[in-house]
């Protein structure tokens, strides 16, 4: 019986083939010899690298050690092709550097200068001869406004998801104290209309847009659950917004684009908070169920 048996054992490599010099699976000797090679070759490069000058003092120490002593032409095309992004702010800060020191600046006795007033110029003269429109367009705005608020109060009070609404606390507190400590002059052309959030021609913080930055908020929680086409109409409605804020002189551009900035940097605030919250949650209870155990 036990001769009638014949028991195989499969190599677990597999061997080459004397005759061609190839493995089984068609990787020839050669051909992992070099890769083994090309890797050594290039491990040790970069220890030489890391090791010219290791043994030196004073000056000639940290100059062997520092990163940029070891940067080469190919380095920098590297760079240029895979991080162009970074590559285009150096640029713009060489060319702004020029900017801000060459410019005139605005006169003490001028309205402020802006870019975004000067886009909008057709727009305010629109507005300005047709008070209709404006006021139809304010109360379309004032809208929105009741729309990403009702959004934001909506995550928390019935989805049970806090960290759009504590985002909202966190911006309008810090709007609050920014706005009044530097309070910039309303813009002379200014269009008011009584249907405009805030409702009946009140006084407001210039800087900066609490409009966007809630639209903002609203438009990251959508795209956090999916909801990418409420989403999509939320981020053209305030692309609108802006405008009409800008063609009504109702904010300068630096208050809609820190408007835009803030809504992203509180979103991420909030929810590291709403993280530090749970995790501080999970510990307590750990720490409760422990004490429950060495009760028993």
């Amino acid at each position: 019986m036990s001769d009638a048996v014949t028991k195989t054992v499969v190599p677990l490599r597999r061997k080459s083939n004397p005759l061609n010099g190839k493995h089984t699976n068609g990787v020839t000797i050669d051909d992992h010899s070099r890769q083994v090679g090309s890797i050594n070759s290039q491990m040790e490069n970069i220890s030489t690298k890391a090791d010219d000058g290791g043994g030196g003092e004073g000056e000639g120490e940290w100059t062997s050690k520092a990163s940029f002593m070891t940067w080469t032409a190919h380095d920098a095309v590297y760079v240029t092709r895979h991080h162009w992004i970074p590559c285009l702010f150096a640029a713009g800060v060489m060319f702004f550097t020029v900017v801000e020191y060459t410019f005139q600046m605005t006169p003490a006795s001028s309205q402020p200068f802006d870019l975004g007033f000067v886009a909008t110029r057709s727009l305010h003269s629109i507005l300005a001869s047709s008070p209709n429109l404006n006021t139809v367009l304010a109360a379309l705005n004032t809208i929105l406004v009741g729309m990403q608020t009702t959004y934001i109060g909506w995550t928390w009070a019935v989805e049970g998801r806090p960290r759009a609404t504590i985002a909202a606390l966190f911006m309008f507190t810090c709007r609050g104290i920014l706005g009044y400590s530097t309070q910039l002059p309303r813009p002379q052309e200014f269009l008011g209309s009584g249907v405009d959030y805030p409702v009946g021609n009140v006084s407001f913080f210039l800087f900066y847009s609490g409009h966007v930055a809630g639209s903002m908020i609203a438009s990251l929680d959508m795209k956090r659950m999916q909801r990418f086409r409420l989403a999509m109409v939320f981020d053209i409605l305030n692309v609108l917004q802006s405008i009409r804020l800008l063609g009504t002189r109702g904010h300068y551009t630096i208050d809609i684009a820190v408007g835009v900035g803030a809504g992203i940097l509180f979103d991420s605030l909030a929810g590291k908070y709403d993280e530090m919250s749970k995790r501080h949650l999970s510990t307590t209870r750990l720490n409760l169920i422990s004490k429950d155990t060495l009760v028993d």
